[in-house]
Parts: structure tokens; C-alpha cells; sequence
């Protein structure tokens, strides 16, 4: 569990950090976001949503805690303005209301997709597998860069608002080791972040593709995205 933390908390701030670490990375974000999407997408078709419909006694319950989660987000979306699926906001000064807003958003989301880390879930086949890790570390590192880059001008107090990002993930994950939920509230809780992950990834698509032209390093990427998943889900 250590490992974990140090790796999201490590991750997100990088990814936080690599504004002003790498020249130019503002405009070059689209292909990283798709690349990230993909894999997000496959690891939720591969991993996520097998194992809630293997352990469900009640597969129609489970598919409308998913249905919940993904209009959950989209909702959660409306106060972070898009920045989970890196969505940068730099052509207006954020209101100390609107840095409320995005940071409360972010949290809740980042507190939810930590528990599917929880070393305690009975939904888990491969405890040791880290395909679902690297989804939310690539997931993460985007959406940092973005908070970043939507807070600039902040100074310090963009630093801090990042720092607390970071630590909302791995807070997810030790509340949920320490609660120890009850295999239904997992079940529901997981049903609702594989919603959520549905609907950043697809945005991620449909947002890389303005006026639907996706074009073939697009496609190269997402394949790449994929692949990478299958990777990681059955041979590590």
C-alpha cells in the first residue's frame, strides 16, 4: 500500500509540476490525453466491469449504479469545468468561488476512484495486478497538469491546491482499507466509478476530435492506449 501512495501522490505532482518542467507542453497535451483516455476506457471494459458483473447477484442494479456514476461526473464536470480529463481554462482568472468549486469536484472524484485500490476488495482477482494504478496515474497526471495551468497566476496557493489533489486519491484508498465497507457498498461504490471512468474517457475522445476528424495518429495512439491495457491486465 505504501508503494501505491508514494506512486499517485509522485505521479500527480509531476504531472502537476511538468508545466513549467516542459516548454511547450500546454499545446502538445492533446495526444498524452488521448493515449491516457484509451487506456482508461480499455482497463474499464477489461478489468473493471467484468469483475462487478462476476461478483453481482443483481447485474441490472449494478448497471444502473454505472449509469449513476457516469451522469455523477458529468455533473461533478459542471464545477471543475472539465480538468479531470485535463481540460485547461487559462483565457479568464479563476474566482476564489471557482477554485472552490474545482478543487471540491476533484476531491470527490479522486476520493472515489482511490477505493478501487482498497487492498480489502473481494472484486479483485489479481490483488498485486497494477493495471488499474497505471489507469489512475495517467488519468491523474493530465488532470493535474490541467489544474495547474487553469490556476496560474495563483503562485504558491496553486501549489497548495495542487498538493491536495494529490493526496485525495491515496485518502480514498486508506478510508477505505480503514472503514472496511461491506462487499455491497464496494459493489456500488466501484459500479459508480466505472461510470465515472466511462464518461472521462469517452470525453476525452469526443474532445480530441473536434468536428468528429480523428485522424490516423489519433487512431494509432488509442490502439496504443488500449494495447498497453491488455498488457498490463493479463501479463503483469
Amino acid at each position: 500500500m505504501t508503494l501505491t501512495i508514494i506512486i499517485l501522490i509522485g505521479c500527480t505532482l509531476l504531472g502537476g509540476f511538468s508545466i513549467n518542467l516542459i516548454p511547450g507542453a500546454k499545446q502538445n497535451l492533446r495526444l498524452p490525453l488521448i493515449f491516457a483516455g484509451s487506456y482508461l476506457f480499455a482497463i474499464t471494459i477489461i478489468h473493471i466491469i467484468p469483475e462487478l458483473f462476476s461478483v453481482s447477484t443483481n447485474p441490472s442494479t449494478v448497471g444502473l449504479y454505472v449509469l449513476i456514476g457516469f451522469f455523477m461526473q458529468q455533473f461533478l464536470e459542471y464545477f471543475s469545468s472539465g480538468v479531470e480529463h485535463g481540460h485547461v481554462h487559462t483565457h479568464h482568472a479563476v474566482s476564489i468561488s471557482g477554485r472552490f468549486s474545482i478543487i471540491t469536484a476533484l476531491i470527490i472524484h479522486s476520493l472515489l476512484e482511490g477505493t478501487l485500490l482498497t487492498h480489502d476488495s473481494p472484486f479483485h482477482e489479481k490483488h498485486e495486478s497494477y493495471s488499474l494504478l497505471l489507469g489512475i496515474v495517467l488519468h491523474k497526471m493530465p488532470a493535474a497538469f490541467a489544474l495547474m495551468a487553469t490556476m496560474q497566476g495563483l503562485g504558491k496557493k496553486a501549489i497548495y491546491l495542487l498538493v491536495i489533489f494529490s493526496l485525495a486519491s491515496p485518502a480514498g484508498l486508506l478510508l477505505s482499507d480503514i472503514i472496511l465497507m461491506s462487499e455491497d457498498t464496494l459493489l456500488i461504490v466501484f459500479a459508480v466509478v466505472c461510470g465515472s471512468f466511462l464518461h472521462i474517457s469517452t470525453t476525452i475522445f469526443v474532445e480530441a476530435s473536434p468536428e468528429h476528424h480523428f485522424g490516423l495518429n489519433k487512431i494509432l495512439i488509442s490502439l496504443a492506449g488500449a494495447l498497453l491495457a491488455i498488457l498490463v491486465e493479463f501479463m503483469i
